[in-house]
């Protein structure tokens, strides 16, 4: 159903954000990033305690090009 707009600021749009003003049938914001983190990085919650004690994180990643977005649905 068509509906009329006022005024509308935008200040910024992420690399994978949409921004649509009227009738859309489907939307699909797709990004893909990679993460390198330590032990113990990503615990979630209450009273965690973690111990390490040694963390390396291997950053080395000898591929170029890693698996792409395009052409996802």
């Amino acid at each position: 159903m068509p509906g009329f707009v006022g005024a509308v600021q935008i200040i910024s749009i992420g690399g994978s954000g949409i921004f649509n003003v009227g009738d859309v049938f489907q939307l699909h914001p797709v990004s893909s990033s990679k993460v390198f983190s330590g032990a113990g990085s990503f615990n979630t919650g209450d009273h965690i305690a973690v111990t390490n004690h040694y963390s390396a994180t291997n950053t080395y990643d000898n591929d170029t090009v890693d698996q792409g977005i395009m052409f996802t649905l």
